[in-house]
């Protein structure tokens, strides 16, 4: 394999291919196939393929900047189908759904039982049928199913919809409206924070900020991967950065070569993350004093909201396109900006157990192009 340019020693190539922890299982997404592998309750990998998607745009729409929104877009649509999609193999969904039957059944039993000591006919709570009295009726069952699966295609469309916006919504919540009104809140509380200087003020403010977002962002992320199940994506998600390190390394895809490497990626989603907000912190610091070049006069809470929100596109773009530089070049200015990421991917990436390095290595075989067109 041909060693590239500005890589590593231990790199070979640097490839396009990305990836993403589900719930017991890795989703890889290559220039030509999407797979997931994740495994059932029998313990069994299932992999499902299906064509890399990409959406025929104008010109304008894959300029630098502007092509970052899009492609943040994507991923955030693809992800959560995917997510979704392997809550159903692993068995997460219907393990939810036999606890709330198991737990309608105790109140029912509960409910007979007090029945029965007030001196009432107690009902009789029948146990589910394991199978079928007749052949007619596995017909009929298998056919309620495939229409519920039908009816419910749309449904899981408006949820996996919903998710996203929801997503987008909460983290403006979290990231750009409560360290807004969280500075307020200090502001009538420690009123000698503002003195009056319009440009000191803007720079307090916009530090204050900044410093809230990344407080907010690693406490969650520290926070969530204490959950059981949020720590086993992590693992899966160190797979997931081991392989692709394996793969770009030129080395045979085994578990073994696999569990030497890295887990730590500069093009990892958390990397994204914390640019976006670097980049969010950095685009603050001028929102006052240009507001005060122009209007004359410090923006009002709201419109400094607001201005925030129309600011998103390009904050999310040029995040995109430093992680891009990120992951094509190693030099001082890419370690630099990769560091943050690296360091926040100490929370977000565990180390795997082998079952998941086997998910991570199966996924990524099935996307790795033949014409070996997958360069970064």
């Amino acid at each position: 394999m041909k060693k590239e340019k500005n890589c590593p020693s231990s790199c070979t190539k640097k490839t396009s291919i990305g990836g993403q922890a589900l719930m017991e299982g890795i989703m890889m997404r290559g220039p030509e196939k999407t797979a997931m592998a994740v495994r059932n309750p029998q313990g069994e990998i299932v992999i499902e393929c299906s064509e890399t998607k990409t959406l025929t745009r104008a010109k304008f729409f894959k300029l630098p900047i502007i092509r970052g929104v899009f492609s943040y877009l994507d991923s955030m649509v693809l992800g959560t189908k995917c997510l979704m999609r392997s809550a159903e193999i692993s068995g997460l969904e219907e393990a939810e759904a036999e606890l709330r039957r198991e737990k309608e059944e105790k109140k029912a039993r509960k409910a007979a039982k007090k029945k029965a000591k007030n001196g009432e006919a107690a009902e009789i709570v029948a146990a589910p049928e394991s199978e079928n009295n007749s052949a007619d009726e596995t017909v009929t069952k298998v056919e309620q199913k495939t229409e519920e699966k039908k009816q419910s295609s749309a449904v899981i469309n408006i949820v996996m919809a919903f998710s996203v916006i929801l997503g987008i919504g909460f983290s403006i919540l979290l990231f750009m409206i409560l360290p807004s009104f969280l500075y307020e809140g200090a502001i009538y509380l420690m009123p000698f924070l503002k003195n009056g200087n319009s440009a000191i003020d803007s720079l307090i403010k916009s530090v204050f900020e900044g410093l809230l977002k990344i407080v907010i962002l690693v406490g969650y992320m520290a926070g969530v991967s204490l959950m059981k199940d949020i720590k086993r994506t992590f693992m899966y998600h160190g797979a997931e950065h081991k392989a692709i390190f394996c793969y770009e390394a030129g080395l045979e895809l085994t578990v073994e070569n696999v569990r030497k490497q890295k887990r730590f990626h500069p093009r990892c989603g958390t990397s994204f993350l914390i640019l976006m907000l670097l980049v969010s912190i950095f685009v603050s610091f001028f929102i006052d004093p240009l507001f005060i070049l122009i209007f004359g006069f410090t923006p009002v809470l709201v419109i400094r909201i607001l201005i925030k929100l129309l600011m998103l596109p390009l904050i999310v773009g040029v995040g995109y396109e430093l992680i891009k530089l990120a992951g094509r070049y190693d030099n001082a200015f890419t370690r630099i900006i990769s560091a943050p990421g690296v360091w926040l991917q100490h929370i977000t990436t565990k180390e795997p157990e082998d079952g998941m390095i086997e998910c991570a290595i199966a996924a990524l075989n099935e996307v790795i192009p033949d014409n070996g067109e997958d360069n970064w």
